[in-house]
């Protein structure tokens, strides 16, 4: 079962004291939130879009997160004033609450009960860190590939009524995932080549139960995509 979101994971009254606390700001797509190595100074409560996460070394790209509506960005910074260790670039049109990262803590302080909504936040982050660090040994590319689209169901899918194909009606568990994530993307979250992520989404079983269009993918079968996955958490 996939966590709660940093935001429906807190206490109410946190959440209130986040609302008086934030200013609201709207994000175009393509700009960017936090540039990695520069120093900390806000937090971004998401209240509505995308947003991915990579970082850059030595050239070679590497995503380590897509991120929605109540995700958190910021928190490690904010938890130790370090400089930030990732780019977070806006992939739709992005509502956030912004808090300095000394405010943010204020929070957090007046009301303790919100720690594991952040303790929440850092050990998906740690596991997606060692997921990362292994993912170029040899193991299931397609098991990979669809913990990936699982994550990206679980956050941004919505009912997805009908197959647009025939128009029959779908599956009960079936959603379309309309954030404009590139085959390029899912490979550098991944840990695989643009190629060879093509070479999946094109055979059965991954590719038979997807459709993959400019900016939306349709899963026939969340279900059936959780299997591929081999139980990995949807995030």
């Amino acid at each position: 079962m996939a966590p709660a979101p940093f935001w429906d994971a807190l206490p109410g009254a946190a959440r209130e004291a986040l609302r008086r606390t934030g200013a609201p700001a709207v994000i175009r797509p393509g700009a960017f939130l936090t540039r990695e190595h520069t120093r900390a100074s806000q937090v971004f409560v998401l209240r509505a879009g995308a947003v991915k996460v990579w970082a850059d070394r030595d050239g070679d790209i590497a995503i380590l997160d897509v991120l929605g509506p109540g995700d958190l960005v910021g928190e490690l910074e904010a938890a130790d004033g370090g400089v930030r260790h990732a780019n977070v670039e806006a992939l739709t049109r992005v509502e956030a609450l912004v808090l300095p990262a000394d405010r943010f803590r204020g929070v957090l302080d007046a009301h303790p009960g919100s720690a594991w909504a952040v303790a929440a936040v850092l050990a998906e982050r740690l596991r997606d860190a060692n997921e990362l660090r292994v993912a170029h040994f040899p193991d299931d590319a397609e098991r990979r590939l669809a913990g990936r689209l699982l994550r990206l169901a679980a956050r941004f899918g919505t009912p997805l009524k009908e197959d647009d194909a025939d128009g029959v009606a779908a599956p009960d568990d079936a959603v379309r995932i309309e954030v404009p994530v590139t085959q390029q993307d899912l490979g550098r979250w991944a840990g695989m080549g643009r190629r060879k992520v093509a070479q999946l989404l094109a055979s059965d079983p991954l590719g038979g139960g997807l459709t993959v269009a400019r900016g939306t993918i349709t899963v026939r079968s969340v279900a059936a995509l959780r299997r591929l996955a081999g139980g990995d958490d949807p995030g």
